[in-house]
């Protein structure tokens, strides 16, 4: 039974701020929200080149590009290195491009989800040495990999890392280490994804360089992994997701272009949500069904008939991807039923597709709000996708565990391993152990937190527009949330293929608005005469027109004082 959410509505914006803002009060309430200073106001909602940071403040920025340089005089083999989502293979596009412009002689290597997994492999940097490779450039992976780099080292080839994970306390031994979230950079944005590291140091190989303007061609690519990645659409990404949806909105990319219509969509129209919830899931779906190679191709190839014959490959992907995740989901919660007690979720089975073991967690954890991992196991070793919730940092949990894993990495909220079959139980135990120590004390709910309070009557005139001006909305720029109390319901329909969903008309006073519920999974005649709803206000189609309409995340019953 999924818990119900608590909602948390943020404090009202001081008066000096709104005062000295300039700006209308839901706006500057939106502002103080989101932790903007007065100063930044301006920066933030232009969200123009003011947010790009010095591509030359990044760690070992100087040592990777005259390596780099080096390589490309020498004419030496290098490989790109990437990494099987969509952020590893548009990082690896990124590369491959600019790199062949500076005459570079490349070996693109994208690692195989289900025989090597995520990061460096010994045997793949075997492979490149044998065909001649002298220097290997790493995208959104090798920060954590210390004894493959060293290997590589030993073998005569040399490492530029790229990544954007968070490294451990010590660094590769590598030529360059470039990361943002290294502790001593000094790059003001730390949360660039790997495809926006890998732009940073295009820009700083083609720095005052004639081809420099060349470098707009390839946001598109970066605005696919910023906003598919989930990092926070704050500071230089905002400015990457503006300027990248532009060129995406204009990408001469035969296999976008073909992507983008086959999934419906049209370009000129695209937003990030179309990035969300279409065309990301669509990229991923190839490493998570077989290999990302369909993906790369996608997006590099210049024929139009095999851009067409990729496109229909990556859409049969996506609805298997689709399929699988229900049919594991369903069989994992029937298993857990009589665990739901602990404090992390832990399930695993030979039969999980490790493609989609990371989607599946993502939604018990949705579901249930604990931490969930599922494992496929395997003969000898077992991989691990481990989804978390804000109160339970997940690599912190995985880094006490270290000495009984293979391998890790991630995010607090987003990590993977590989653990021994032999060790599989103890580190469950520890990992139940831990969540038990750190969430036992706490009361865990899901919440919602609510930008402001205010009535229908406020949703009037150009206050949709006034919103837009925040986007693009992401992590650390959600949608602005809203709430208004004492709601009359005075329509209520059902609708979807199972009637989940409800089309609601609300009432407040003389003003009405149509609204849709997605998320609480209440029937009809659950629906109380008057409500307290909670929303994002936004653009859908109804009766075969675009009309404003609230999103509701959530309601309760009407408290009248």
């Amino acid at each position: 039974m999924s818990k119900r959410a608590q909602w948390k509505i943020l404090p009202t914006v001081p008066d000096e701020y709104l005062d000295s803002s300039g700006l209308p009060r839901l706006i500057a309430q939106l502002l103080y929200n989101r932790g903007v200073k007065l100063e930044n106001i301006d920066p933030f909602l232009s969200a123009d080149h003011r947010l790009e940071g010095n591509s030359f403040l990044l760690p070992d920025i100087s040592q990777a590009v005259n390596r780099v340089y080096k390589a490309v005089l020498a004419r030496e083999k290098i490989a790109i290195y990437g990494d099987f989502d969509v952020d590893g293979v548009t990082a690896m596009v990124i590369l491959v491009e600019g790199l062949s412009r500076l005459g570079a002689e490349l070996v693109p290597y994208i690692p195989d989800r289900i025989n090597e997994g995520h990061g460096l492999k010994i045997s793949a940097l075997e492979k490149l040495h044998a065909q001649g490779v002298n220097l290997v450039i790493t995208v959104d992976c090798g920060v954590t990999d210390l004894k493959e780099v060293k290997q590589a080292q030993d073998m005569g080839m040399d490492m530029i890392i790229t990544d954007h994970h968070m490294p451990l306390k010590n660094l590769p031994r590598a030529v360059a280490v470039v990361d943002p979230r290294r502790g001593d950079s000094a790059y003001p944005y730390p949360d660039l994804a790997g495809a926006g590291v890998a732009f940073k140091f295009l820009q700083a190989l083609f720095h005052k360089d004639s081809r420099e303007k060349w470098l707009a061609r390839l946001m598109d690519l970066v605005v696919l992994a910023t906003v598919t990645d989930l990092v926070p659409l704050v500071g230089e990404n905002r400015y990457l997701v503006k300027e990248g949806l532009k060129e995406l909105n204009n990408s001469s990319r035969v296999g976008i272009q073909e992507m983008v219509a086959l999934a419906g969509l049209r370009l000129g129209a695209l937003d990030a949500e179309d990035i969300s919830w279409v065309l990301g899931p669509r990229l991923n779906a190839a490493g998570r069904m077989n290999n990302a190679s369909t993906s790369y191709q996608l997006l590099t190839t210049q024929s139009a008939e095999e851009a067409r014959l990729l496109a229909v490959e990556l859409e049969k992907r996506n609805v298997e991807r689709q399929r699988l995740t229900s049919e594991i989901l369903s069989r994992a919660k029937e298993r857990l039923a009589a665990r739901l007690h602990l404090p992390v979720l832990i399930e695993g089975d030979e039969s999980y597709s490790i493609g989609v073991i990371g989607l599946v967690a993502s939604k018990l954890v949705d579901e249930f709000y604990k931490p969930a991992i599922i494992i496929n196991i395997g003969s000898e070793f077992c991989q691990g996708s481990c989804r978390s919730i804000a109160e339970f940092d997940m690599v912190s949990a995985l880094t006490e565990c270290q000495d009984l894993l293979t391998a890790f990495g991630g995010h607090p909220l987003a990590a993977g391993f590989t653990v021994a079959r032999r060790n599989l139980t103890q580190l469950e135990q520890k990992i139940v152990n831990l969540a038990r120590d750190r969430l036992s004390h706490l009361e865990l709910r899901p919440e919602i937190v609510i930008d402001a309070e205010l009535p229908l009557a406020a949703l009037a005139g150009d206050t949709f527009n006034l919103i837009q001006k925040l986007s693009p909305f992401g992590a650390r720029n959600p949608q602005p949330t809203l709430l208004t109390r004492q709601v009359e319901v005075i329509e209520c329909r059902s609708f979807g293929t199972q009637s989940e969903w409800l089309r609601l008309k609300l009432r407040q006073g003389n003003v009405t608005w149509q609204a849709v519920d997605f998320e609480s999974r209440r029937k009809r005649e659950e629906i109380p005469s008057h409500i307290d709803v909670v929303y994002n206000l936004e653009k859908s189609h109804w009766n075969g027109e675009e009309v404003l309409s609230l999103k509701l995340l959530d309601f309760a019953p009407a408290q009248f004082g």
